[in-house]
């Protein structure tokens, strides 16, 4: 039985605030800075705002939700909801821990060995942007829709070793 009142409303609210900012944090940067698609100068203005002070954000949260845990723990005596306080901590936790990985770098790998055809048997649309290089007697063209998904080309162009990238 609960001593001191209504420990588990206190601890709910303090938990579910702390879940929630830490929730916000992680996704909001996440669904604002995605590949491939046009980003509002105010709504990239908050995301790169959030990922700034989103480690301290973090560890406020997952601290304040160890504390309101502890607290919780010294006044409820019923296993399941202390299992649940552990259960609300460990939640904050993992989305710190989240919050450090860059999941568009995972995403994104260099393009190690690309192949080339002539110019006229290419697949390219007249209207279609390509990064172009020449050297001695070789050109090639990069096509941006595929840079911009590896970022990264590393080549030999006339032997001569290169990265192109966007």
């Amino acid at each position: 039985m609960a001593r001191h009142g209504k420990p588990g409303r206190t601890f709910l609210i303090c938990s579910l605030l702390c879940i929630a900012v830490a929730a916000a944090v992680l996704i909001y940067p996440l669904y604002v800075i995605r590949p491939f698609r046009p980003q509002a100068p105010r709504g990239l203005m908050a995301a790169l705002a959030i990922l700034r002070y989103r480690p301290w954000v973090m560890i406020v949260c997952f601290l304040g939700s160890l504390a309101a845990a502890i607290w919780y723990w010294g006044r409820e005596t019923r296993v399941l909801r202390r299992v649940g306080a552990a259960i609300a901590v460990i939640a904050v936790a993992a989305m710190a821990v989240l919050s450090r990985v860059n999941v568009y770098e995972m995403m994104f790998h260099p393009f190690d060995r690309p192949s080339f055809s002539s110019a006229d048997r290419s697949k390219l649309n007249g209207d279609e942007k390509v990064i172009a290089i020449g050297i001695g007697r070789e050109a090639r063209a990069y096509p941006i829709r595929i840079i911009s998904y590896h970022h990264v080309i590393n080549d030999l162009v006339d032997g001569v070793p290169i990265v192109a990238t966007y």
